[in-house]
């Protein structure tokens, strides 16, 4: 087994990486419905955007095998996963119980492929990890995955399978200690709650705070248990500029990675935290985001990219061209190639973005604070903590084929609501929306089962709603 902290064989950062891009060319057709802000179609645009830049000639293209029923059944129930796969938009009327159980609906609706979609994200995340794991890429993308608000029982927030948690559970088969690193402008709560008393996974979310999607990931919340510490919260407000945001992203990043040592990290970039979301508030450029990238980057960490939220689904093409640049070491022209998406990025055609004139609310006094609490939290943990291991469970199965970079995918449909990326009114009810206290559920609904934990159950007077979390025998 591999000890935290590794070098890569690439060497220093100046030199390039071995990068390994997952990417299924049926993913852009699945289709949440008519005014739901979250399009797969946004990956397709993407995918377009790295051919005509000519990046997928310096990377190995991958279309990962979509997750099979048992690798889902990892971290989410057997009844859960079985809902998903025999749901449909015909029998869904018949099944107002379990949709209501599994909440699903309105921010989750039931949708022509459901499952199918959920299989090939899943799959291309823990394809990427099991690409890392074995040695075969510095880095390896997904950014058709990244949907970190799926629970074990639930789905939440436009996510319905927990694609980052099954590859961190990949990832923890090989190495000691795992780095979980989120700059969407959400909580990724569902991927802090499956690990929160754990000492080898650690946390790391930079969010909107307060009177915001999902509700949670309080500064105080910081893990429980053998756990303590292993979570790291950084609430912000509205407006946040690029300096104001690495102010904290990186003394935060650069003292986790000194004390914790990952043997290898995954940053969820979701993009909406850029400029002029749909959804979101912050005020990132999109070179602002990628510096997130580039410095997760000069660790030479093994580093799974994947995607998450992200509404203006032009500036997230944008977004994750450019940081597909960033991982590979190209720098990208400003000038936009001609390609069949062409027109959604009138009328400057250009790969980035200004930011807004708006007022960035954290005031330098509060990101101070918030810089200044983290890393005390730091500093009460041992470094590299040392974790007993004894065999190393078997690498899931999953095969992968070369993508055919010319393949024959299906153009979007002329119908699509391409227009409405640029409708920034109210949406109707299926949005991310402030947090309502959900009912009592079952008391071990959002547990993670992983070779009989036992339960624990953290007494919290944040403003954090009650979780139930456990304690991983890995």
């Amino acid at each position: 087994m591999e000890s935290g902290g590794n070098s890569l064989s690439s060497g220093p950062d100046g030199v390039k990486r071995k990068v390994s891009y997952f990417y299924d060319p049926e993913v852009g057709n699945y289709y949440y419905g008519q005014g739901h802000p979250m399009k797969p179609h946004r990956i397709r645009m993407t995918h377009a955007l790295l051919a005509h830049y000519g990046l997928l000639q310096h990377m190995q293209v991958l279309k990962p095998t979509p997750a099979r029923d048992r690798d889902l059944c990892k971290f989410h129930a057997d009844d859960y996963v079985n809902f998903l796969r025999a749901i449909t938009p015909e029998t869904q009327q018949d099944q107002l119980r379990q949709l209501k159980r599994f909440n699903v609906g309105e921010d989750c609706p039931v949708f022509d492929g459901l499952y199918s979609f959920c299989q090939t994200y899943a799959g291309g995340s823990v394809a990427g990890a099991l690409k890392l794991n074995q040695g075969g890429s510095d880095i390896a993308i997904n950014w058709a995955g990244g949907l970190h608000h799926a629970k074990k029982c639930e789905a939440s927030g436009f996510c319905y399978v927990n694609d980052i948690v099954l590859a961190i559970l990949e990832l923890l088969k090989v190495h000691e200690r795992v780095l979980y690193v989120d700059i969407d402008i959400h909580h990724g709560d569902g991927v802090e709650e499956a690990f929160y008393t754990t000492d080898r996974v650690m946390t790391v979310s930079f969010h909107k705070f307060g009177d915001y999607f999902p509700g949670t990931g309080d500064i105080r919340d910081i893990g429980y248990g053998k756990g303590k510490y292993y979570s790291l919260n950084v609430p912000l407000d509205d407006g946040i500029d690029d300096e104001s945001y690495q102010s904290l992203f990186k003394p935060i990043i650069g003292k986790v990675m000194e004390i914790f040592r990952p043997g290898a990290v995954i940053l969820q970039c979701g993009a909406d935290s850029l400029s002029g979301d749909r959804l979101g508030c912050f005020n990132l450029s999109i070179k602002g985001h990628a510096e997130c990238l580039r410095f997760m980057r000069s660790f030479n960490v093994p580093l799974l990219l994947v995607g998450g939220g992200g509404y203006t689904i032009r500036n997230v093409a944008r977004c994750w061209c450019y940081e597909t640049g960033v991982a590979l070491g190209i720098e990208l022209d400003d000038k936009m190639p001609q390609h069949e998406y062409y027109e959604y990025f009138g009328p400057d055609y250009t790969l980035h973005v200004a930011p807004s004139n708006m007022e960035n609310k954290n005031s330098r006094q509060l990101l101070e604070e918030i810089r200044a609490k983290l890393l005390e939290n730091l500093s009460k943990l041992q470094h590299a903590p040392s974790v007993p291991f004894q065999e190393r469970p078997p690498d899931t199965e999953l095969p992968e084929a070369d993508e055919d970079q010319n393949d024959g995918d299906k153009r979007w449909e002329p119908d699509s609501d391409v227009e409405s990326d640029d409708d920034r009114k109210p949406l109707p009810s299926r949005v991310k929306r402030e947090y309502i206290e959900p009912e009592c559920k079952d008391p071990v609904s959002n547990m993670m089962a992983i070779d009989e934990p036992c339960i624990k159950v953290e007494q919290n007077d944040s403003n954090k709603p009650s979780d139930q979390h456990i304690e991983m025998n890995l």
